[in-house]
C-alpha cells in the first residue's frame, strides 16, 4: 500500500474509535455497560444490529464466494424479513416489558435455572468460537499486506478491539457502527463502479454479466427442492428463516443491538430497518464478486490468491516446478482471454448458436486453468501439509490491492477493519453480558454491588477476548469463512430457538421437559451435521423442530405440573 493509503486507513480507523468512545461516555453501572441505557433512537438500532451482522467476513469472503460459486448464497438472506416480523410482534415486545439484560433472563422465568444456565452456555459456545473467526478476516488483510504470518496480525487486531470494548461498553459499540454503517456503504458503492470501469471498453456491464451468466456465476434463484444442496429458495425461505429468527430473536449479540432501543417501537423500527435493507445489500456485495470474475477474464489473476502461501511455497525447493505450473497458467489464460473476447462477441451478435459454441470453448479453456491452479495447490500441500489451500477469502483483497487507485485501498480495507470491529466488539459484549448477568450475578454471586458487576464485566470481556482470539489462531483451516460460520451457528441456533418457541407458544411444557429435549436434539444435530445428512441450513428447522416435539411426548407422558409464569408475562 501507499503511504497515502495507509494514512486514510489509519485516519479511518482512530477517527471512528476516538468518535465512539467519546460518544459513549463514562459507565457507572451495568445498565449503561450492557445496554446504552435503553436510549438509542431506531436507526442507531438498525445500523447497529447490520453492523453486528456485517462482519468483515461478509466483505472479504462474500465476494469470493460469489467469484467461485456465484450469486446463489443470496438465498440464504430470503427468510430474513419474515423472521424480523415475528421478532416484532413477539420478541421485541416481551423482552422490553420485561427490562431484561439478556434473552436468557426470560426462559428462568418462564421455565427454571437449568434451562436459562443451558441455553447461557450453548450461546457463549457458538458465540465464541464464531467471534474468533470474525477476527481472523481483517488479519488476512494486515497479513498479506505486510506479508507475516495472521498469527501476528490477530493478535494485534484481537487486542484493539478488546481494548475499546472495555472501555467504553454497548454505546462504544453502537455509535462506532453508525459510522461505519455509513463508510461501508460508500465504500462498497465505489469498489463496485471502479470494477466496472477497469472492464475493458469493448466489455459492458450487461455483455459482462451476461458472461458471468454463461459461466454459472449469475445463478440468483434455485427452485429445486433438495435437502443435500445448501442455496436453494426453499433452504433460504425455510432453514435460513429458521436461522435469522434465531440469530436475531435468541443470540445476546443481536438482542443486546435492539435492547438498547429507547422503546418498543424504535426497536421494531430499527428491526424491520435491517430486513428491508439487508437483501439488496449482500446481493451488490456478491454482484461485485461477479463484476471481480468477469474484470478476471480479460485480466490475469493469480495462479493463487493467497500471497504469503505463495511466498512459502517459492522460497522452498518446489520452487522451480511451482513457476513452471505459473507460466503454463499465463498461456492458458491467455487462451482463456481469446475465448472470452470471443463470447462477448457472441454476445453482442444475439446469434444463439455462435453463443452456445463460444461458451463451451470458454468453458474447456476455463478447465484447463483450473486443472493447473490445482496442481499448483497440490504441490502447495506436498511442500506444507498445512497450508491453507482454499484462497476464497483473498480474491477481493487481491483484486482491491491491485487494481484500486490509491486512497480508496486504504479506504476499502478500512471498511474491512471497520466491519470487523463492529461485529467483534458486539459478540464480546454479548459474551460479558451473559456471563456477568445469567452465570456470575445469577449463580456466583447475587445481590453485589453495580461497581462490582462492572468490574466483572469488563473482566469478562477481556476473558473471552482471549478465547475468541485462540480461536482466530485455528480458523485459517476451516475454508470460506461465511460458510463456517453460519455452518457452525446452524449446529446451534435451532435447539435455542425451539427452546424460545416452547417458551413464548406452548405454555403447558415445563422447564424440566424442554431442558431434556435440548440437550437430545443437540446431539442428534451434531450427528447430523458431523455426518453430513443434511446441508446446514436445514439443521436449524430441525433442531427447533425436535425440540418443540420432543419437548411435547416428555411433557405428556411424564405428567409434569404447570410451570409458574411470571407476573410480567402474566400481565
Amino acid at each position: 500500500m501507499s503511504l497515502t493509503d495507509w494514512i486514510v486507513l489509519a485516519f479511518t480507523i482512530l477517527s471512528i474509535v476516538a468518535y465512539g468512545i467519546w460518544k459513549s461516555g463514562s459507565n457507572k453501572n451495568i445498565d449503561q455497560f450492557l445496554v446504552g441505557s435503553r436510549s438509542l433512537p431506531w436507526y442507531h438500532v438498525g445500523l447497529s444490529v447490520m453492523a453486528t451482522q456485517a462482519s468483515a467476513i461478509t466483505f472479504l469472503s462474500a465476494p469470493g464466494q460469489a467469484y467461485s460459486d456465484g450469486m446463489r448464497f443470496v438465498q440464504f438472506y430470503f427468510g430474513l424479513p419474515l423472521a424480523m416480523i415475528v421478532l416484532c410482534i413477539t420478541f421485541v415486545p416481551i423482552f422490553h416489558k420485561l427490562k431484561v439484560y439478556t434473552a436468557y433472563e426470560f426462559l428462568e422465568q418462564r421455565f427454571d435455572l437449568k434451562t436459562r444456565a443451558l441455553t447461557s452456555f450453548l450461546f457463549l459456545v457458538q458465540r465464541g468460537l464464531s467471534t474468533g473467526i470474525t477476527i481472523y478476516a481483517p488479519s488476512i488483510i494486515l497479513s498479506t499486506i505486510l506479508n507475516i504470518d495472521t498469527t501476528y496480525t490477530t493478535l494485534f487486531i484481537g487486542g484493539v478491539v478488546v481494548i475499546y470494548t472495555v472501555y467504553g461498553g454497548s454505546k462504544a459499540v453502537s455509535y462506532t457502527q453508525l459510522l461505519q454503517m455509513s463508510i461501508i456503504f460508500l465504500g462498497m458503492f465505489l469498489a463496485g463502479a471502479l470494477v466496472v470501469y477497469l472492464l475493458p471498453n469493448n466489455v459492458s456491464f450487461v455483455n459482462s454479466l451476461k458472461m458471468a451468466g454463461k459461466m454459472g456465476r449469475m445463478n440468483v434463484i434455485d427452485w429445486k427442492f433438495d435437502p443435500d444442496n445448501r442455496y436453494t429458495i426453499w433452504s433460504g425461505l425455510i432453514g435460513g428463516f429458521f436461522l435469522q429468527l434465531s440469530y436475531f430473536g435468541t443470540d445476546q449479540s443481536q438482542v443486546g443491538r435492539y435492547l438498547t432501543g429507547s422503546s418498543v417501537g424504535q426497536s421494531r423500527l430499527g428491526l424491520i430497518m435491517n430486513g428491508l435493507i439487508k437483501i439488496p445489500m449482500q446481493f451488490l456485495i456478491l454482484l461485485i464478486g461477479v463484476l471481480v470474475f468477469a474484470f478476471y477474464q480479460f485480466n490475469r489473476p493469480p495462479m493463487f490468491f493467497n500471497q504469503y502461501e505463495v511466498k512459502q511455497i517459492k522460497n522452498s525447493s518446489y520452487a522451480t516446478q511451482y513457476n513452471y505450473l505459473d507460466q503454463q497458467y499465463t498461456q492458458a489464460f491467455e487462451e482463456k482471454k481469446i475465448k472470452a473476447n470471443e463470447l462477448v462477441k457472441a454476445i453482442d451478435s444475439k446469434n444463439q448458436d455462435r453463443i452456445n459454441q463460444a461458451q463451451d470453448q470458454l468453458k474447456v479453456a476455463d478447465i484447463q486453468a483450473r486443472i493447473i491452479r490445482q496442481n499448483a495447490i497440490e504441490l502447495m500441500k506436498k511442500n506444507n501439509p498445512k497450508a491453507d489451500d482454499n484462497d476464497t477469502n483473498y480474491v477481493f483483497l487481491s483484486f482491491v490491492t491491485q487494481y484500486l487507485p490509491k486512497g480508496l485501498i486504504g479506504l476499502l480495507i478500512a471498511i474491512i477493519f471497520l466491519a470487523s470491529m463492529g461485529s467483534t466488539a458486539s459478540a464480546l459484549n454479548s459474551l460479558a453480558s451473559t456471563s456477568v448477568v445469567d452465570i456470575y450475578k445469577r449463580i456466583i454471586n447475587p445481590g453485589a454491588t453495580d461497581q462490582n458487576y462492572l468490574n466483572a464485566s469488563r473482566l469478562a470481556t477481556v476473558f473471552w477476548g482471549v478465547v475468541c482470539i485462540g480461536m482466530a489462531l485455528y480458523a485459517s483451516r476451516i475454508g470460506n469463512l461465511l460458510e463456517a460460520v453460519n455452518q457452525l451457528g446452524s449446529y446451534i441456533y435451532g435447539t435455542i430457538l425451539g427452546v424460545f418457541i416452547v417458551a413464548f407458544y406452548l405454555k403447558k411444557i415445563n422447564g424440566t421437559a424442554v431442558f431434556i429435549a435440548a440437550i437430545i436434539t443437540e446431539a442428534i444435530v451434531c450427528i447430523l451435521g458431523y455426518f453430513d445428512a443434511i446441508a446446514y441450513l436445514w439443521l436449524n428447522a430441525v433442531g427447533a423442530v425436535l425440540v418443540i416435539l420432543i419437548s411435547m411426548l416428555i411433557n405428556r407422558y411424564t405428567g409434569n405440573n404447570l410451570p409458574k409464569t411470571s407476573d410480567a408475562l402474566a400481565g
